[in-house]
């Protein structure tokens, strides 16, 4: 298919990312999703060297190597600001995702089987 003027038109796509970062209430720490497996790490950044981190939320897949597709997988806030839900958005499947700075506080949890 060619233009009027004889050229090829120019389609534009956008591409799904594999990784994002999603924004905290806390101004320093984020959330980061893996979209195709439903990993995720929080990542705190600080002007401090020894105030920069990343730590595993969920370091197993959730999905098999079959499934993967990025943009599976989105997190959405909650108004408590620890906590966000994570949405399988082709299974269905959601999880409650909660961040904190104390090891034994973080947690990712079914919420539906």
């Amino acid at each position: 298919m060619q233009t009027a003027e004889g050229q090829s038109p120019f389609i534009q796509t956008q591409a799904i990312a594999r990784y994002k970062l999603y924004p905290t209430q806390n101004m320093w720490t984020f959330i980061k999703l893996d979209t195709q497996t439903g990993q995720m790490w929080q990542v705190q950044y600080s002007l401090e060297d020894d105030n920069r981190f990343e730590y595993e939320l969920c370091s197993n897949p959730l999905t098999t190597d079959k499934q993967k597709a990025n943009g599976r997988f989105e997190l959405y806030s909650t108004k408590n600001m620890y906590n966000f839900v994570l949405l399988d958005q082709i299974g269905g499947k959601t999880w409650q995702v909660q961040w904190s700075f104390d090891e034994e506080n973080r947690a990712v949890l079914p919420i539906n089987q």
